[in-house]
């Protein structure tokens, strides 16, 4: 493994300041263990009988003799982690490579080079940014600049899902190549690909960068624990991504590998026939004192802790950094393991093509945001409907080909007893077509199933979207809500809610006289109220000849580069002061307030002032208000602004504006004790207790985060944390607690002399409910899928109710309650099986709920998984040239050459899915063979003067390789992709990549 200083982590149950991991000795014939952050706070504070360990077996259980022998390890694990403190673990920042840098680094180059090659075959022109690429810069040159914050986020989501390797599976050895396990390793790396590929086919992108980076780590974790760069290789081992070949020639179980280490030099501790016969080993790890083992003459990982490496042959091999066994190897593992990276990214970039693989990436044209609606199709909304082809009109006729384009467009419909299907394109006149052929229907009872249809939007738009659901009608399905919740909490999506004929509205229309239809009452509308509010979004609720005038607030939140200057609510109202900072990069800023009977005044950071019914003041250029919806379009002055509120009724208000730059955040679990690192949480922080987050600045390259504020919803308190810059932009932030009731995370900065301020427009919140739960990621259509979980608390005891829930609507059996005492957990499991028609690809996210008696506190745990169905064909499809005719005369321009060749898969392939020109500036026809989809017909064009072309070929399950067919002399036949599979792009970037790093007495910079 890589030391990953930043990002933390567990080095792999190695030597590295991150997690610290050990494996119970295999004469136990026990299950693996993970040391968890359980097992940090046991060493420190608690008693050896707490339970410290959870199993990594999804089945397994460790009782009686087991549980007291794992007890008593504990208590020597403990005295050996404190004992050691964190001697041969401390690794200075920048000192050595980390799969955090491998793995960005490898993104940002792969990336230009795609954008690159998309230029060039669009005939667009295209600037290499400048060295160090950032994701600001690489957006700008791939044309895309609205897309530097989702491009960012792409990237720590594959980061953070590569580090999570070493915490849920650091007792695997088969993620990290260790035990000389090259067949399981190799066996991860290959599924995680087919599940990458189905996932970009099915454009379920957030699932394919988890994917990713999980199988990025094994795959340069194989470059620092096996012996490949001691046999003196100088590139990758393609054989790793190629399911058709060997990945070399692994040593017998029973043939030694290593000899002593020369005191603390280790040099030439790998035997010679070892070496000169090309045979793969790696090390071997244990960590319990005098019973850890490994078989004879094999290596060990090496480190201070590994208690193998001073069994004979004693040392290690390991290149982790530049302090390990190896650390002379460590500068050539580590650039070896980042072209490798590239290597995969390319085979990824081949089956998805160039602009899913840059989706994937988070790289879009426009403004990089999704355009989702969320429609009731009753009879009763016909008008409603009406206006959204309106505002869908004005959106793709006015921004089509401009920064503010939307990315996606995303429809679900919903009515009762029905919801969805989930629509998605990517081209706005099918949306507008989709759009324009909706129909209503049905709408017997008043009840709909508005949060079904919501919590299918929210399980598949992209993180940050902005989602807006249109209805008359209560909700039928109101026990979604807190799993609604739990994915507004998630995917920190906004959801507005155009509400029409609430009680709000009707009032006035019955002192108005207007004809009434169905009401929605106050409690329900509150429902929608209360998401609206956990989102950052509004709830505007207006009658339906008024809808049309409210659309405009979703013209104004699809512009590009919306930001959150100040977000809050109050309820009851009350009389409040809210200041907002405006800084030189925001333009259009907006003021959003909903709420009945609410006064304003508004002061600049001149000290002019503007109060609500003052209409011909200077601050507000215009005024817009509809039903309980109020727009204040301000002038651009630069400063603090204040915004003092009035009204004894609920109210919120909003300010958004645009501007480049913007904040990520995640909050995530750090580890107590002796050793650091820290992993992103899929649940709500714990009450109580120092809590921590990773803010990452996006949109500038120089910025700095100065404070960061936890603000509660009542605006009683603010809570200050305390910065720790963990480099690339991003900031650790700790904080001693919580608020104990919803909050928003507030961020101040500075990028050069600009002073800015940024809020979250989603509201958290705690749980002294901690829920927990970990399985395989890859679900096998037909198959029973199992996710064990554990539940504990440190609140009250009781009957704690278990709900479930899939995006999928699966079929799924699981405990409907648990029995918890205070300071206890319990377990249980979760039966799911996707039917047999569940496509590969397909996304599955899993939400388990526990809630306390009476609702007093609630928590979940949410899980994504992928469906993949057994893959049988594994050979790309080959080339079979019918003619070539080279009529070329001196002058080169004068003549042209032609091709006619076909594509075929084999009698066995699953049929060729896509023909495209890599290379070659003729002209490309690709047609499907007539009765037969394994053969695809090609013809060919092009001037004398360009005598080369170069095709992919990719079949239905992403198996990608390339035909080369010249005119040159000498040359009589196309390359076939056996021989030759993706690899010009990565030779090119190998070239690049080991051309970056200048090695220096201090590292590498």
């Amino acid at each position: 493994m890589f030391v990953d200083q930043k990002f933390g982590g567990c080095n792999m149950r190695r030597s590295f300041p991150g997690r610290f991991c050990w494996k119970i000795p295999s004469f136990t014939e026990l299950p693996r263990y993970h040391v968890t952050n359980e097992l940090n706070k046991s060493c420190m504070t608690k008693p050896c009988s707490r339970r410290g360990v959870d199993t990594v077996a999804t089945s397994a259980r460790v009782t009686g003799q087991h549980r007291d022998l794992r007890c008593s390890m504990l208590a020597v694990l403990c005295l050996l982690l404190l004992q050691t403190q964190v001697h041969g673990f401390g690794i200075l920042p920048g000192k050595s490579l980390s799969h955090l840098e491998i793995t960005e680094r490898a993104i940002l180059n792969t990336t230009v080079h795609v954008c690159h090659a998309l230029a060039r075959a669009e005939g667009t022109d295209f600037t290499f940014p400048p060295q160090p690429f950032t994701a600001k810069s690489v957006a700008v040159a791939c044309n895309a600049p609205k897309s530097s914050k989702t491009f960012r986020q792409a990237i720590i989501a594959v980061i953070f899902h590569n580090v999570r390797v070493d915490i849920r599976h650091a007792l695997n050895g088969s993620f990290h190549f260790d035990e000389e396990m090259f067949v399981q390793g190799k066996q991860i790396i290959m599924q995680g690909i087919q599940a990458i590929k189905a996932s970009n086919k099915q454009e379920n992108f957030e699932a394919a960068r988890e994917k990713l980076g999980e199988t990025l780590h094994p795959l340069q974790d194989f470059y620092s624990h096996s012996n490949w760069v001691e046999l003196g290789k100088n590139g990758p081992n393609a054989n790793l991504i190629r399911s058709d070949v060997s990945i070399g020639i692994i040593a017998d179980e029973s043939r030694a590998t290593c000899r002593n280490c020369d005191g603390d030099d280790c040099t030439n501790n790998i035997l010679e026939d070892i070496i000169s016969e090309g045979i793969l080993t790696s090390g071997y790890f244990g960590i319990v004192p005098l019973v850890s083992t490994k078989p004879k003459g094999k290596c060990s990982h090496g480190g201070a802790v590994d208690q193998t490496s001073t069994i004979e042959p004693k040392g290690g091999i390991n290149k982790d950094t530049f302090d390990a066994s190896h650390g002379h190897l460590h500068t050539k593992a580590a650039n070896i393991a980042q072209a490798a990276t590239s290597q995969l990214l390319e085979e990824i970039q081949g089956a998805a093509g160039d602009r899913p693989f840059l989706e994937m990436m988070g790289i879009s044209k426009g403004s990089s945001k999704a355009l989702c609606f969320v429609i009731d199709t009753t009879k009763s909304m016909s008008d409603d409907i009406e206006a959204v082809r309106g505002v869908t009109s004005t959106i793709i006729n006015s921004e089509v080909g401009t920064d503010n384009e939307p990315s996606m467009y995303i429809l679900v419909p919903f009515n009762d007893p029905g919801f969805g299907p989930l629509i998605k394109t990517t081209d706005p006149q099918v949306f507008k077509r989709i759009i324009n052929s909706l129909s209503v229907t049905g709408g017997g009872d008043e009840a709909e199933m508005s949060l079904s249809g919501l919590q299918l939007a929210l399980s598949n738009t992209p993180a940050n979207s902005e989602i807006f659901l249109f209805t008359d009608a209560p909700p039928k399905d109101k026990n979604l809500k807190s799993a609604v919740i739990a994915l507004i909490e998630r995917t920190q999506s906004v959801v507005n809610f155009m509400i029409t004929d609430s009680n709000t509205t009707n009032r006035r229309r019955r002192s108005s006289g207007s004809k009434q239809h169905r009401v929605l009452g106050a409690a329900d509308a509150q429902v929608y109220r209360d998401l609206a509010q956990a989102s950052g979004g509004l709830a505007i609720e207006v009658t339906k000849s008024e809808l049309p005038e409210a659309t405009s607030i979703i013209i104004e939140s699809s512009s590009a580069s919306l930001v959150t200057l100040l977000q809050a609510a109050r309820d009851p109202g009350k009389t409040d002061q809210f200041p907002f900072l405006v800084d030189d990069t925001v333009s259009n800023v907006r003021v959003y307030i909903t709420g009945q009977s609410v006064t304003f005044t508004l002061v600049s950071p001149t000290g002019a002032s503007q109060q609500s019914t003052d209409t011909s003041g200077s601050l507000i250029t215009q005024t817009k208000s509809v039903g309980n919806f109020q727009t204040l379009y301000l002038i651009k002055v630069v400063g603090l602004w204040e915004i003092r509120m009035a009204s004894t009724n609920a109210y919120t208000l909003k300010v958004t504006g645009q501007s480049d730059i913007d904040f990520l955040f995640d909050f995530v679990e750090v580890s107590q004790g002796p050793f650091t690192g820290f992993d992103a949480l899929d649940t709500r922080p714990s009450a109580g207790v120092k809590s921590s987050l990773l803010v990452s600045l996006t949109g500038t390259d120089t910025g700095e985060v100065t404070e960061v504020k936890l603000v509660d919803s009542t605006g009683s308190e603010e809570i200050t944390g305390v910065l720790e810059p963990q480099g690339s932009g991003n900031f650790l932030v700790t904080v001693e607690r919580i608020p104990l009731v919803e909050f928003v995370v507030w961020v101040k900065g500075r990028a050069d002399s600009t002073i800015f301020q940024r809020q979250s427009p989603t509201n958290f919140r705690v749980s002294n409910v901690t829920i927990t739960a970990d399985s395989s990621n890859i679900l096998v259509p037909g198959t029973p899928f199992s996710v064990p979980f554990s539940v504990r608390t440190s609140g009250a005891e009781g009957n704690f109710t278990i709900r479930v829930t899939n995006n999928q609507q699966f079929d799924s059996a699981f405990p409907s309650t648990l029995f918890l005492e205070s300071g206890n957990s319990s377990d249980g499991t979760v039966n799911l099986t996707a039917p047999l028609n569940t496509p590969s690809g397909t996304d599955v996210t899993l939400t388990i709920e526990a809630e306390a008696p009476a609702a007093a506190d609630t928590n979940y745990v949410m899980l994504r998984f992928s469906v993949l169905n057994t893959v049988t064909d594994f050979t790309p499809p080959r080339c079979e040239q019918l003619s070539l005719d080279s009529r070329c005369s001196d002058e080169c321009s004068l003549s042209q050459w032609t091709l006619f060749a076909r594509v075929i898969d084999g009698d066995d392939g699953v049929g060729v899915d896509r023909v495209s020109l890599k290379q070659g500036n003729g002209t490309m026809n690709a047609t499907l063979n007539a009765g037969n989809e394994n053969i695809t017909m090609v013809s060919y064009s092009a001037s004398c003067c360009s005598p080369d072309m170069e095709l992919q070929v990719v079949d239905l399950v992403g198996n990608v390789g390339t035909c080369i067919f010249t005119i040159r002399e000498g040359s009589s036949s196309p390359i076939s992709p056996s021989t030759r599979v993706t690899q010009s792009l990565f030779l090119s970037l190998s070239t690049v990549i080991l051309g970056l790093y200048i090695t220096t007495e201090g590292g590498i910079q």
